[in-house]
Formats: C-alpha cells, sequence, structure tokens
C-alpha cells in the first residue's frame, strides 16, 4: 500500500468521507471498501482506514471482493499492515453476520421446488468454506422446509457419504422428500465422477426407503450446479 498522510476517514477530504456521504446519500452510495472503513474507523499512521479496506478485500488475483473477508482467517487479516487482532475479529464478525442476514430472505412455509431456490438458500453459507461439507434438506410431502443437517466434514478435496447416515437421518427428520448439497471448495461446481456414482445410488436407497432424492446440488464459489437439471436424476 501507498504511504498515505491521512490516517483517518475524518481527516480525508470532505467530499472523500464515508460517513457523510453515507449520511447524504444513504449506504446504498458507499463503495464496499468504504463500508468497511466506516466499521473499522481508524487507519494507521500510514494508511486510511479506506485503504486497508482496500487491501482487505484484495484477492490473491489482484480483483477486489467482499468474498475476501470470507475467505481470509483471521491471522491473514493480521498480516495486513494497520489490523490488529480486534479488527480482524471485526471482520470475521462481519462477514458472519452478512450470511446470517440472507438467512432472513428465506420464507420455510415457501416450497423449495427448484434448484435456483435451494441454491440460493445455502449459496451464502457454503461457497466459502475451505474444506468440503455435506448437507442434507429434509422436505415435507409439499417441498416445504423441515431441516438442515451437516452430515460430513472433509478435507479441502474429499468428504465422505454415508448412505445410511443419509436416511437415518432423513427419517429422524420424517422427510418424505430429500436434497443433498455439497460444496466444491476449488470453486468449481462441476461434479466428478464419484458425485454422479454418489447421487445415483442414494435415489435408488430411497426408493425402497420411499424417500425420494429430489436433486444433489453442488455449490461452487460464484455457481452451482443441479445433477437433477444436468440429467442425472
Amino acid at each position: 500500500m501507498e504511504s498515505k498522510v491521512h490516517s483517518t476517514i475524518r481527516s480525508l477530504p470532505p467530499d472523500e468521507r464515508p460517513y457523510e456521504k453515507c449520511f447524504r446519500f444513504g449506504a446504498g452510495s458507499l463503495s464496499d471498501s468504504e463500508l468497511l472503513a466506516v466499521l473499522l474507523r481508524t487507519g494507521d499512521r500510514e494508511h486510511t482506514s479506506i485503504d486497508i479496506s482496500r487491501e482487505i478485500l484484495r484477492l490473491s488475483d489482484g480483483s477486489y471482493s467482499l468474498y475476501a473477508i470470507h475467505k481470509k482467517s483471521i491471522e491473514e487479516l493480521m498480516r495486513i499492515p494497520g489490523i490488529g487482532r480486534v479488527k480482524a475479529i471485526t471482520v470475521k464478525c462481519i462477514a458472519e453476520l452478512s450470511k446470517r442476514s440472507n438467512r432472513l430472505t428465506f420464507n420455510d412455509k415457501e416450497s423449495l421446488n427448484s434448484p435456483s431456490l435451494i441454491a440460493a438458500r445455502f449459496m451464502e453459507d457454503m461457497r466459502f468454506l475451505q474444506h468440503e461439507e455435506v448437507r442434507l434438506l429434509s422436505l415435507n410431502g409439499a417441498n416445504k422446509y423441515i431441516a438442515d443437517d451437516v452430515l460430513s466434514k472433509g478435507t479441502v478435496n474429499k468428504a465422505l457419504i454415508s448412505t445410511r447416515e443419509i436416511f437415518k437421518t432423513a427419517l429422524s427428520r420424517s422427510a418424505v422428500n430429500i436434497v443433498l448439497l455439497h460444496n466444491h471448495p476449488g470453486g468449481d461446481p462441476k461434479p466428478s465422477i464419484d458425485d454422479v456414482e454418489v447421487t445415483k445410488k442414494v435415489k435408488n436407497a430411497g426408493i425402497l426407503m420411499d424417500i425420494d432424492l429430489l436433486d444433489h446440488i453442488i455449490i461452487g464459489s460464484e455457481s452451482y450446479v443441479s445433477l437433477k437439471e444436468c440429467g442425472y436424476l
């Protein structure tokens, strides 16, 4: 980061101060880095809080995204000049709040009849994970939400899916229909051969159990893949 003579938002020119912009035009007028700078409040002797916010939002490829506040660990954040333990924790708490607020937009009484609705519900929770995680979505006969359960947490490359555990959980939730979800930490949601084979195995087992596997959705960093839409179900 380039050295700056201003170390706080208050010392910036009036038309560059996020507080004033927010007051006059609303929070929607602020950039991602400006919003983050307001929450960080201060910079250090050499960098404004906006400078520091930009570094927080910088990804390894040089681009800037809010994705970075989810991806970076507390330790990684603390390596940024001007970020100590308290500010690093603040940033991670902001990331968690954003995920939780996303959940509030969903109505549990709504029928989850499409892959896009289901993916939207779980995207923010799962696309930032650094490990592979498998979840089971349990639905009633009208495809309305009953519960979602984490079945497995794996390494960065693989999580094991137990068919027995899937249907044990589904039965405990009195599910009529189920959807499998898992993420690809690498970001590419393209299904592997194993993903397709597991999907067919669970589908066939569900027929015997009278519990229908409606879909298997793979979450990537920016998009998802529905194995039903791909023709595997």
